[in-house]
């Protein structure tokens, strides 16, 4: 992991820093050369303007033409030419060959024609070129046409050196390349830093992820508490992750733990009835047929213990279907009531329980609504003890129905209250059961667009409250 998020940092992020870093050190020495050397083509084109300004006033007199003149103005010019050190001054003839030379010589292997072709050929009669002598020496060479007659003069050159300018270039040019060398010297630097500031923490949510795979859910990742810091949110939720697979596995050993029990006993009870009724030949023994009794009850508990893991296991993975239509509310909770009615006097309870007498038209699955109702009416006389009171209500509000079940039984403690509708939980007050009751319930009234709410007070009962759309026609 560490190789490709390094790579992939190389081949990104690097990698353009490099090119903008380059095209900038590339930019910034063309206009620093390009700065110096418009410098001195301007200063040699102003000493340019200086001479002409000075060929105006040169006319014709007794002796010589005005063209005579200047011609002898501008040769006496090149023979008294002050910075000799810093340029060669010439005049050239209208094919470009040197007339005169400030230097005294023809200038031979130090000038080309390029500039004097260029000022042919410009509007302002101006040429520039740069170039090496035969020595190597760079020089810029500006040439400019004579506005005026001047004999046998056509042009003025001025050459000067630019080995000066170039040691300056070149000094600049390695100064950017420090200076570049720093900037990525510190792009690495800080990017790996970055990257490893990833990386590890990423490499420890990796190993605590492997660990969560294998089981270990009690590993637990370190957390900074920055809500800022994204990678300090990924750990917290790999450890909120690791807690809840943690007690999903604990209420899973719970719940099969129950399960087993709940199942061991109604078998323990069928096993040792059916070893008495071998050893009874007489039907009419009352033993044989309290055996009898109890085997179909202890049957029947464990076919709807069954039913109801399918059932549950079905709504879970999405294979239980619902079969709704329209029907009336108040006949299928009288029904479910009915159910239960001979259950709830042999638990010596009392029953509180007034039909409305007009219809209330839901939408839903009869059989499921049934389960439903027989379910939380199922843990009222559970959680009840002998003469308490179980109240059933039902009433329509404007767009909901609701089934409200009240019992006086031990109630649920406050800590458990909020989990209750979790699968496999079983709360420190519950008695016998799979502890997917309520969860099964909850799926099938979400399924139904219902809601099931409960409260409770620990010691003075439960009420289980359960809302359904009212069914319009329209």
């Amino acid at each position: 992991m560490r190789s490709g998020i390094t790579r992939r940092w190389l081949r990104g992020n690097l990698l353009i820093t490099v090119l903008l870093v380059l095209l900038a050190e590339a930019m910034f020495l063309h206009s620093y050369t390009r700065s110096y050397y418009n410098s001195v083509q301007q200063t040699m084109y102003r000493r340019f303007s200086s001479v002409t300004g000075q060929l105006k006033v040169y006319t014709a007199d007794t002796v010589y033409s005005a063209a005579a003149n200047r011609s002898m103005a501008l040769r006496r010019m090149v023979e008294q030419y002050s910075d000799k050190d810093k340029y060669e001054f010439m005049l050239l003839d209208s094919y470009g060959g040197v007339i005169a030379s400030s230097s005294g010589t023809d200038a031979d292997g130090i000038v080309n024609n390029l500039d004097f072709v260029q000022a042919q050929d410009a509007a302002d009669g101006l040429g520039m070129a740069v170039y090496r002598t035969e020595s190597g020496e760079v020089v810029m060479a500006a040439c400019y046409l004579v506005p005026y007659a001047a004999e046998d003069v056509a042009a003025l050159r001025l050459v000067t050196s630019l080995t000066l300018i170039e040691r300056q270039i070149q000094n600049a040019f390695f100064a950017s390349l420090v200076v570049v060398a720093a900037i990525l010297v510190f792009s690495v630097l800080t990017g790996l830093y970055f990257v490893r500031s990833i990386v590890v923490p990423l490499g420890q949510v990796e190993r605590i992820a492997a660990d969560i795979a294998r089981g270990e859910f009690d590993v637990r990742l370190p957390v900074s508490g920055d809500a800022r810091d994204e990678v300090d949110r990924l750990r917290g939720t790999i450890n909120r992750m690791a807690e809840g697979l943690e007690e999903t596995e604990k209420m899973k050993n719970e719940f099969i733990s129950s399960v087993s029990h709940e199942l061991r006993t109604p078998l323990t009870s069928i096993r040792g009835w059916v070893e008495t009724l071998r050893t009874l030949d007489d039907p009419t023994d009352e033993n044989y047929r309290k055996g009898l009794e109890i085997i179909n009850n202890e049957t029947g508990r464990l076919y709807n213990m069954v039913e109801e893991l399918l059932d549950f296991s079905r709504l879970q993975n999405g294979r239980l279907r619902m079969e709704c239509r329209p029907l009336d509310l108040v006949a299928e909770l009288t029904d479910a009531v009915l159910f239960c009615e001979a259950r709830i006097q042999r638990e010596g309870l009392i029953l509180s329980y007034t039909e409305p007498e007009e219809m209330i038209p839901v939408y839903a699955d009869p059989d499921r609504l049934r389960q439903v109702f027989i379910n939380i009416l199922d843990n009222a006389i559970k959680y009840s003890a002998p003469g308490g009171r179980i109240t059933v209500k039902l009433w329509a509000g404007e767009y909901k129905a609701f089934v409200e079940i009240l019992d006086q039984g031990r109630g649920i403690p406050p800590e458990d209250l909020e989990n209750v509708k979790t699968k496999f939980y079983k709360g420190s007050n519950a008695v016998r059961g799979s502890g997917i009751g309520l969860a099964l319930v909850d799926s099938i009234m979400t399924a139904l667009d219902g809601t099931m709410d409960i409260q409770s007070t620990l010691g003075r009962g439960t009420v289980v409250t359960l809302g359904l759309p009212l069914y319009h026609k329209a």
